[in-house]
C-alpha cells in the first residue's frame, strides 16, 4: 500500500489554520510479527498516514518490524522504540521515548500502556480474555509466576481504561465488557468495528508436497484455549455425513497458525484422534488466500472473541463459515454463519456434517458473507478513530 496517497478522500483538517499537531502511535505490534494485533496495527496506521495531510505523526517500531512501514513523508517520523511487549521495561524505558518526542496525543492500540505514560492517550481494548479466562493453561508460565503477571495485567489494563481520555472497542459486545468491569461511563468507550481486506494470491502448487488437492475444513488463527480447538479436534473425528460429492474418507481438517507452545501441545492432543489433521504452520497473507479459497467450510468454536476476523477474511473469498455462538460472534457475523453451541459437541458436530451435505446452504452462507463482510471497512474504522484524535486536539 502507498501510504503517502489519501484513502478516498482525507478528511478536513483538524485545526484550520493551526500549526500541527504531533500525534504518536504504538507500531510495535505491526505487521504480521503481531498477529491480528498487527494486522489492525498496520492498517490504523497505514490508514490514518493517509487520511490526514495536516499534522505530524511519530511511529513507535521495534526493530523486527522497522522496515515494515516504508513513508517517505515529511509528517511521519519512524521511531526505534525495541522494547518487549508486556515486561518491566516496556513501564520504565518507554514513557522515556514519548516523552522526548513532545507529543499531544498517544494511541496506544492494545492494553499495554504503561502506568507512567506522560502524554494524554487513546487506548483500544480488543478483548478481556485474561479477565475472562484466567487459567494457567493459556501460558507456558509456572502458577505462581502467571497469578503475579495477571495481577499486573489487571492493574495495568485498569489503569489504561481509567486514565484513557477515549477508549476504543472493537465491538458493542467489547463495549459492553469493558464498561461494566470498569465501571466506567459509556460515552467514554467509541466502537470502531474492524475491517475486511480480501488477500492478494500466489497459486500453491496443487500438485506439490503442500498442494490443496483434498476437501478439507478451515481454520485459521492462535491455538490458545479459548479457541476450543481441542473440542473441534474430538468433534472432526466423529464426523460421518456424507460430502455432496462424495464420501468423507479423505475429509482433512486443516489448522493454519505458527508453530508454538499452543500449537505442539494441541498436535500431541490430535494424534489421539485423526490422521487427518494438519498443521501447515504460519502461512503468509499471499498464500493464506489459496487455503480459503478451497476449503469446504471455514470452522470457529470460539468459546470468547472480542471481534472475530479470520472468519470475515473466509467470507471474503466466498467460504462459508461455522460458527460458535458465543461472545460477539452473532454480532460480528449476523446471519452470515452456521451457529452451534462450543459447549455442545453434538450440536457443532451437526452443524459441521449439515454444511458439508448440503451444496444449497454452503452457497446460501457465501452469499450472505459477501453482504456482510460490507459492513467493515479499514477506511472507515481509521476514519472514526481519526475523528476521535480530532476532537481530543480541540482541548
Amino acid at each position: 500500500m502507498d501510504i503517502e496517497k489519501p484513502l478516498k478522500s482525507p478528511l478536513p483538517p483538524l485545526l484550520k489554520g493551526a500549526k500541527p499537531k504531533r500525534i504518536g502511535i504504538d507500531a510495535r505490534f505491526y505487521g504480521p510479527v503481531g498477529k491480528g494485533l498487527g494486522r489492525y496495527t498496520q492498517e490504523i496506521v497505514d490508514n490514518i498516514i493517509g487520511l490526514d495531510r495536516e499534522n505530524d505523526y511519530v511511529i513507535f517500531l521495534r526493530r523486527e518490524n522497522f522496515s515494515e512501514l516504508k513513508s517517505s513523508s515529511p509528517r511521519v517520523k519512524k521511531v526505534l522504540a525495541d522494547v518487549k511487549w508486556y515486561g518491566l521495561a516496556e513501564q520504565i524505558i518507554l514513557p522515556f521515548y514519548i516523552w522526548r518526542e513532545h507529543l499531544d496525543l498517544m494511541h496506544w492500540p492494545h492494553f499495554n500502556v504503561p502506568i507512567m505514560c506522560p502524554v494524554k492517550f487513546v487506548v483500544t481494548i480488543h478483548d478481556l480474555i485474561l479477565i475472562k479466562f484466567p487459567t494457567v493453561r493459556a501460558t507456558t508460565l509456572g502458577p505462581l509466576t502467571y497469578k503475579i503477571k495477571n495481577l499486573a495485567y489487571k492493574l495495568v489494563i485498569s489503569s489504561a481504561v481509567k486514565r484513557a481520555k477515549k477508549v476504543f472497542a472493537v465491538s458493542e459486545y467489547t463495549k459492553n465488557d469493558v464498561v461494566k468491569q470498569f465501571k466506567i461511563s459509556p460515552d467514554k468507550v467509541v466502537v470502531t468495528y474492524e475491517g475486511v481486506a480480501e488477500l492478494a494470491k500466489t497459486p500453491l502448487d496443487k500438485g506439490g508436497e503442500g498442494g490443496l488437492n483434498f476437501p478439507y475444513l478451515l481454520y485459521v488463527g492462535n491455538a490458545y484455549p479459548h479457541k476450543n480447538l481441542e473440542g473441534l479436534i474430538k468433534v472432526f473425528a466423529q464426523i460421518k455425513a456424507p460430502l455432496d460429492k462424495g464420501g468423507v474418507g479423505g475429509l482433512k481438517l486443516v489448522l493454519v497458525g505458527k508453530e508454538d507452545y499452543f500449537y505442539s501441545r494441541l498436535k500431541q492432543y490430535a494424534k489421539n484422534f485423526s490422521e487427518n489433521i494438519i498443521f501447515p504452520g504460519y502461512v503468509p497473507d499471499n498464500e493464506l488466500a489459496e487455503f480459503y479459497d478451497n476449503a469446504l467450510a471455514y470452522v470457529f468454536p470460539s468459546f470468547y472473541e472480542g471481534f472475530g476476523l479470520p472468519p470475515l477474511e473466509a467470507m471474503a473469498h466466498g467460504l462459508p463459515v461455522v460458527s460458535s455462538n458465543r461472545a460477539c460472534l452473532p454480532e460480528i457475523f449476523g446471519p452470515a454463519a452456521l451457529y452451534f453451541n462450543p459447549d455442545n459437541e453434538a450440536d457443532m458436530k451437526n452443524k459441521i456434517e449439515e454444511a458439508l451435505r448440503d451444496e444449497k446452504l454452503r452457497e446460501d452462507l457465501r452469499n450472505r458473507g459477501y453482504k456482510q463482510i460490507k459492513k467493515y471497512s479499514w477506511h472507515d474504522c481509521a476514519e472514526k478513530t481519526l475523528e476521535m484524535y480530532k476532537d481530543l486536539l480541540l482541548f
